[in-house]
């Protein structure tokens, strides 16, 4: 019986053991047309969602915007297509020094559909720029194809509501990859 025991108990510690509960927080993004709830991950990309979390307790959205659309048809260009909404938490005044880039590979976090992540030019240039994939986008993870130095973008977050609204951005008129009216971001929120 104490043995039977002993062996429900360890397997049950086993269990509890491997089961790992991530922590995650949730925000509401509102736009002029419409609200995208999303969650991120500070246990898996600490650095990111702490870049990210400053700019929403700083509550400056004056400048905050949606503002470019990567659609596959206005990627002439380049080889490797991506679909992307393309936002600013605030504007150039308000901006905190660059962070450091955390890779998929380093956060085990992938661009799938919904996936929130920082925007790049070059490594260690990371500030404001976020973008939201539509559809899986695995060019865009650690070793992916979008850009030569094979890092990728920092992903942090997923959208858990709104994909609607996402997608009625991407789908709004533009120039080139620019909306010829871009999207204001009107508040981002803590849910609590």
């Amino acid at each position: 019986m104490r043995v039977q025991k002993f062996i429900i108990l360890t397997i049950a510690l086993i269990f509890v053991t491997n089961c790992t509960m991530t922590v995650t927080e949730k925000y509401v993004i509102k736009t002029e047309v419409g609200t995208i709830t999303i969650e991120v991950y500070p246990e898996k990309a600490p650095k990111t969602v702490s870049n990210f979390k400053r700019y929403v307790e700083q509550a400056n959205f004056d400048g905050a915007y949606f503002y470019r659309v990567v659609r596959m048809d206005n990627q002439p260009i380049n080889p490797v297509k991506i679909e992307v909404i393309q936002g600013d938490f605030t504007g150039p005044d308000h901006r905190f020094p660059i962070i450091e880039h955390e890779t998929t590979e380093m956060t085990g976090l992938r661009h799938k559909d919904g996936t929130v992540s920082m925007g790049r030019f070059e490594v260690g240039t990371t500030q404001a720029e976020f973008f939201i994939c539509i559809n899986d986008q695995p060019e865009l993870d650690f070793n992916g194809k979008r850009n030569p130095d094979k890092q990728g973008f920092a992903a942090f977050g997923q959208v858990l509501e709104g994909m609607d609204v996402v997608k009625k951005i991407q789908m709004g008129p533009i120039e080139e990859q620019s909306l010829k009216k871009k999207i204001k971001i009107l508040s981002i929120n803590l849910l609590k």
